[in-house]
């Protein structure tokens, strides 16, 4: 697939020989394009590129002159290239089946709860539609998408009486609303899911204001955290005392706790963003006076994000120099990886300030969550250096920023040419063990004396 077209210009006489005639070709990136080296058409190299699973590149583009013959003049430039989605991924719901608690005194017309099937995908590749398809289901209740077109609103159609339907079963489809064809072998891009719907007996029971409760916590907040309130009154005493718990057969109840006569929830432990992001929990609501009369209500805590974890740069290798490396040659592109939430996680390289400028290295901020370490000298030797360290912070976009220091292990060698990446010389790990050239020439004469 052609992506860009790039033009490099020669100042010399295009009609004197070959000085003018440019050839192309990619220093950096060759496993993911390719380079028309005429016309410096860039084309993808892969026949599946995944945003899902990489959405950056950072590819290196040279032109030489003199036809790309040895002694040419070159000149290279750095393209970046976004993957933008496309719809090649299913929605899936979490869970096969959901319950939702619904008084039968709720409204109708009015929102009883929701749902929601993820997609991996962005904007429009994303949204969804929803509708219930069984009879029983779609009799009694609607579903819609909300604004954002992700999450199903489940609302009442008609009013609900305990005495004559306790639970009602609703089939749930949901489905991506903007179908690409191309894709359409790795659908169904749709998915199901069953809700049961409880209905709860407010006959002289305790009565809530609202159908449901959405409440927010900040992540890592302290035990203890004010994480909001329920209200109940009794409908025959507006006098009458409520006692307030948490339904046991929830798990939730392990990370909340609820006053009992005040209905203030809050925090058991300390929630994480990057585990969970919703929980939901039932709250009761029991007349003090008649115990048997109880009431629950779904309350749906989302945990918000904070910036707790400092981005590190992904690394598991020695950084291969070459010592025919060039000065400001990019020897190595850099990445960070961070855990919280994508608005935290636009990271900023740096060389340490409290550190005397390198000679031999330098870094470019990509300015795309990357960044380049390029050489600042020309030519390395091995026999006078073969290890460098290189020092490298990285911080996030989080208010208040977090950073990490991570130094890099650059090691000089001599290059095997032809090779998409750098890559040492065979004969480059002999003197890494300490052995001359005339050792290596005396050990062979041994092994073809006893030959």
């Amino acid at each position: 697939t052609s992506v860009i077209q790039i033009t490099a210009t020669d100042a010399d006489d295009p009609t004197y020989g070959n000085s003018a005639r440019i050839v192309y070709s990619i220093l950096q990136g060759q496993a993911y394009f390719s380079i028309d080296p005429k016309t410096g058409v860039i084309r993808t190299a892969l026949a599946n590129m995944d945003r899902e699973t990489r959405e950056l590149y950072s590819i290196i583009i040279q032109a030489k002159d003199m036809a790309g013959s040895v002694g040419g003049l070159s000149g290279s430039t750095t393209i970046n290239i976004t993957l933008t989605d496309v719809n090649d991924n299913p929605p899936r719901f979490p869970q096969k089946n959901y319950q939702l608690y619904v008084p039968e005194s709720a409204q109708v017309g009015k929102a009883v709860g929701k749902i929601k099937a993820n997609d991996e995908d962005l904007g429009v590749n994303a949204e969804m539609e929803y509708k219930i398809t069984n009879e029983e289901g779609a009799a009694m209740f609607s579903i819609s998408a909300d604004s954002d077109k992700r999450e199903g609103v489940i609302s009442l159609k008609k009013h609900l009486d305990y005495e004559k339907k306790k639970v009602y079963t609703l089939s749930i489809e949901g489905a991506n609303t903007h179908l690409d064809p191309r894709f359409s072998h790795l659908g169904p891009f749709k998915d199901t899911t069953t809700l049961k719907i409880i209905v709860g007996d407010l006959d002289e029971a305790p009565i809530f204001p609202v159908d449901y409760y959405i409440m927010d916590v900040y992540e890592n907040a302290p035990v203890g955290t004010d994480v909001g309130i329920v209200t109940a009154q009794d409908p025959d005493n507006a006098r009458g005392k409520i006692r307030y718990s948490i339904d046991m057969n929830i798990d939730g109840e392990t990370l909340f706790s609820i006053d009992e006569n005040s209905g203030l929830i809050k925090t058991r432990a300390s929630l994480d963003r990057e585990g969970t992001v919703w929980h939901n929990i039932n709250v009761s609501a029991t007349e003090v006076d008649n115990p048997k009369l109880v009431s629950s209500i779904p309350v749906t805590i989302q945990v918000l994000d904070v910036n707790d974890n400092a981005p590190y740069i992904q690394t598991d290798n020695d950084i291969i120099v070459c010592e025919s490396t060039k000065a400001g040659q990019v020897i190595q592109t850099i990445r960070a990886t961070d855990r919280d939430n994508f608005a935290n996680g636009h990271f900023s390289f740096a060389l340490p300030a409290d550190v005397p400028a390198n000679p031999n290295f330098t870094l470019k901020d990509n300015e795309d969550s990357s960044a380049s370490i390029m050489a600042r000298r020309w030519g390395f030797s091995r026999a006078d250096q073969e290890l460098y360290q290189l020092a490298v912070v990285v911080w996030d976009g989080g208010e208040p920023a977090l950073s990490s220091t991570t130094t890099l292990t650059l090691r000089v060698c001599p290059c095997q040419r032809g090779l998409r990446t750098p890559t040492c010389r065979p004969q480059a790990f002999f003197s890494s063990a300490g052995l001359s050239t005339g050792a290596l020439i005396a050990i062979l004469l041994c092994v073809l004396i006893l030959l």
